[in-house]
């Protein structure tokens, strides 16, 4: 499970357009000069992923006043965000990716095959990755890691 060289911190962020649980277009280039960072979890509406979105949701001030636009990827459908966020009051946009492509380019694929891991990945206000961590494992019970996220917005930002 080789990373993937577009992924590696300090290289130029790969360009992506995903859909919304709006159903519209979110382009990473539209973000440029903004740090943005990248939650990727492996589905909605399951125990760890929930617990890891509403940790965001119930932390989101101190998102927001790093100024970085936050956004989740898993492979769940657009109609499946839409409920997830609905369901949860999650403040950021979530993003569909069903072939896993762009999981697969920024490394953020399982341990087992076929699925996405769970990842964060932070780019810089210069469109480079700045900060990476994966975590393999689907059904790995993790506390939740806002503090280090923010931590890493707040350096990248710098």
């Amino acid at each position: 499970m080789g990373q993937n060289p577009g992924a590696a911190i300090g290289s130029i962020a790969p360009n992506f357009s995903l859909k919304d649980g709006d159903n519209q277009s979110w382009n990473l280039a539209d973000h440029r000069g903004k740090v943005v960072v990248l939650i990727f979890y492996p589905a909605d509406e399951t125990p760890v992923c929930t617990r890891q979105l509403c940790a965001v949701r119930d932390r989101w001030e101190d998102y927001t006043e790093t100024g970085a636009e936050v956004v989740g990827i898993s492979a769940n459908t657009v109609e499946s965000h839409k409920s997830f966020a609905e369901n949860h009051d999650l403040p950021l946009s979530l993003l569909s990716d069903p072939n896993l492509e762009v999981a697969k380019m920024y490394s953020a694929m399982s341990a087992i095959p076929g699925k996405m891991g769970r990842a964060v990945v932070v780019i810089d206000k210069q469109g480079r990755v700045s900060y990476r961590k994966l975590r393999p494992l689907i059904g790995l019970v993790i506390k939740p890691r806002d503090d280090e996220t923010i931590a890493a917005i707040k350096a990248a930002s710098a």
